[in-house]
């Protein structure tokens, strides 16, 4: 018996169905929004049922799709099972996984860690996306990428969310500015200038808490979307800062002086998948790497 559609089909049929849109699925499916249309008329065609209808601005199951989605999901991981059942008679480790993380973790985290993986897996392939975390966390949801490393917390339920470490905040400055503090607290940040993360981001959020939590509503004189122009504007003299500690590097704590928080200050990340996908054996390697990466203490603050 010949199927009436083809896995390719189902995927981006169940794409279309959690964004309601044909352009956002094929945002995801990296093809233009013509190609999808034509799949999804495809599908009815060859079903021979009205399987999408517009409700209001966006796209929606009718009673046949409703049906097939069931059906479609479950094809969809019994396929991914197979694969990876039928990989375990390769002699080495082969697939793609893809990764979603923040800017400072692909920057300062994943570079020696992703190595050791390509040393020890040369044909297993890991493919990175940056975003903010509420941007990643959708695209895990909707299975565009396999898993995420993300600030917590992290709420969705259809997530399973598995703590990896924590990384401390501390306060940098020019290292020819005048000498701060060995422990900085709140209000010896009052008269200095601040260089802030943009609002909107996680990282801005909990520093925006810590300071509202200790009695103090400073306005940055600076709001950048980069951690390095952070660093860079701080070097140059241009104010202080609140970083993450993984955002150091050897070379930063040259030419900034570095103090800890206290109250402490610090966030936690965690690794989120999809509670219904299938681990393959290359996911299994990332998250274990990433969760040993954890093990190794954190650098302390210093001047």
């Amino acid at each position: 018996m010949d199927l009436p559609f083809t896995f390719d089909q189902l995927r981006a049929f169940i794409l279309v169905l959690d964004t309601g849109s044909f352009s956002v699925a094929a945002q995801h499916l990296g093809v233009s929004q013509p190609a999808v249309s034509a799949q999804m008329r495809e599908l009815e065609r060859k079903t021979g049922v009205r399987l999408i209808e517009r409700v209001g601005r966006s796209l929606a199951a009718t009673a046949a799709g409703v049906t097939l989605g069931g059906h479609a999901r479950s094809l969809l991981e019994a396929g991914t099972r197979a694969a990876e059942a039928v990989s375990q008679h390769t002699k080495g480790l082969h697939g793609t996984v893809r990764l979603g993380t923040g800017a400072t973790a692909c920057l300062h985290l994943l570079p020696p860690l992703l190595q050791r993986i390509g040393q020890a897996y040369p044909a297993l392939h890991v493919v990175v996306s940056t975003g903010n975390t509420d941007d990643i966390v959708r695209r895990v949801e909707l299975n565009a990428l396999d898993l995420a490393l993300v600030t917590l917390p992290v709420t969705s339920r259809a997530l399973a969310v598995t703590k990896a470490l924590r990384d401390a905040f501390v306060v940098v400055c020019a290292a020819d500015a005048k000498p701060m503090p060995q422990t900085v607290r709140p209000n010896d940040l009052l008269e200095l200038p601040l260089v802030q993360f943009e609002p909107g981001t996680n990282t801005r959020q909990l520093v925006d808490s810590w300071l509202l939590t200790n009695g103090l509503r400073i306005r940055p004189t600076m709001e950048l979307g980069s951690i390095e122009a952070i660093k860079e504007m701080v070097a140059a003299g241009l104010g202080c800062s609140i970083l993450p500690s993984m955002a150091l590097r050897e070379a930063d704590r040259q030419r900034l002086q570095i103090r800890p928080l206290k109250p402490l200050l610090s966030r936690e990340l965690g690794i989120v998948v999809r509670q219904d996908k299938p681990l393959t054996r290359g996911m299994q390697v990332l998250i274990n790497a990433i969760l040993a990466s954890s093990a190794q203490p954190l650098k302390q603050a210093s001047a």
